[in-house]
């Protein structure tokens, strides 16, 4: 008899990328699984076998469906976010008693006529404006990657249009698996927290991720080959209680810490 499984967790796109690993290991299980979510971040999932179907809301013909197992992330369900500072994937394989074995790099064959090939991909934007330091410190990182030959462009998503009023050098897509896609082609990758972050690590790309008010620990990428960039401040972190200064995004810091990090990788 076919086990079946129905996952349910929705948010954002750096959200939804933390719970694959899960998703792989039920998977490698034999378990047919039907996810709930955000289907345009769930279809990365489907196309690389870590789900069979998905859907963006419980429909009675997919919620009534007898399964074997269930695992709902909800206030009414498992916990979502954990209580302790840990890895969001640590708690999530704790807490359903599952082997932490998954795979560090997304298995997603590249876009290879992609405008983004070997380029250095700089992500400007973020879910929350909270996270998003003066635009000055993109400007110095471009400036500066381009001083070592990197041929540099600016990637728009669905909450990015603002970056289009401050470069030109961009390339705009809303669909989350032709951006995996076609990320998975780039040479390098800078970012904030974000999910479009979260998924050039995942991707394997070299990546460097600059945390703000928001929590590494909890919520750093999977990846192998990703450096996180942050300022030790004692009062961070404290998203989304953000105070007006937002010392942890002082933009001479992070480009200094930025370049200290760059040269010892």
């Amino acid at each position: 008899m076919k086990k079946t499984l129905l996952f349910y967790r929705r948010g954002g796109l750096g959200d939804t990328l933390l719970t694959f690993p899960l998703l792989e290991a039920l998977k490698k299980q034999g378990f047919y699984i039907v996810a709930i979510g955000n289907t345009d971040y769930l279809k990365i999932a489907k196309t690389v076998g870590f789900v069979d179907e998905c859907y963006s809301e419980g429909y009675p013909q997919v919620i009534q469906r007898e399964f074997s197992k269930k695992v709902i992330f909800s206030k009414d369900g498992i916990p979502p976010f954990p209580k302790d500072r840990v890895w969001i994937v640590d708690y999530y394989f704790s807490i359903l008693k599952l082997k932490k074995e998954f795979s560090q790099v997304l298995p997603l064959k590249p876009e290879e006529d992609s405008v983004l090939k070997e380029k250095a991909v700089i992500h400007a934007g973020s879910g929350s404006f909270k996270k998003i330091p003066d635009f000055s410190l993109f400007e110095k990182v471009e400036s500066f990657l381009k001083s070592k030959g990197y041929e540099v462009i600016y990637l728009v998503g669905e909450a990015d249009e603002w970056i289009k009023d401050k470069v030109k050098n961009f390339w705009e897509c809303f669909e989350p698996l032709k951006i995996a896609k076609h990320l998975k082609t780039a040479k390098l990758f800078v970012g904030l927290d974000s999910g479009i972050s979260h998924l050039a690590c995942y991707l394997g790309i070299k990546s460097y991720v600059f945390f703000g008010p928001t929590d590494e620990v909890v919520w750093r990428p999977i990846g192998k080959d990703f450096k996180i960039i942050s300022l030790d401040l004692d009062c961070r972190p404290c998203f989304p209680k953000v105070c007006n200064n937002r010392k942890c995004l002082d933009v001479e810091e992070l480009f200094k810490k930025f370049l200290k990090v760059f040269k010892e990788t």
